[in-house]
């Protein structure tokens, strides 16, 4: 099985996550599940290549 890391959190009555890697897909539900199976549907839209142009997150090592 696979794993991925996600953000979430509760504002007021949703609650909210995203994918660390593609913070510019939010999700919300009612419940503290609700995201994550959200979330999974996209993984598999993100994942598939069924989105273009998709801003991605990357790390860049600086030397001095």
């Amino acid at each position: 099985m696979a794993t991925t890391r996600y953000v979430y959190w509760q504002d007021g009555v949703h609650w909210l996550g995203y994918f660390d890697e593609y913070p510019d897909y939010l999700r919300q539900g009612d419940t503290q599940e609700d995201p994550q199976e959200h979330l999974k549907d996209l993984y598999f839209d993100l994942s598939s290549g069924g989105i273009p142009g998709i801003p991605r997150v990357a790390e860049l090592s600086l030397s001095s």
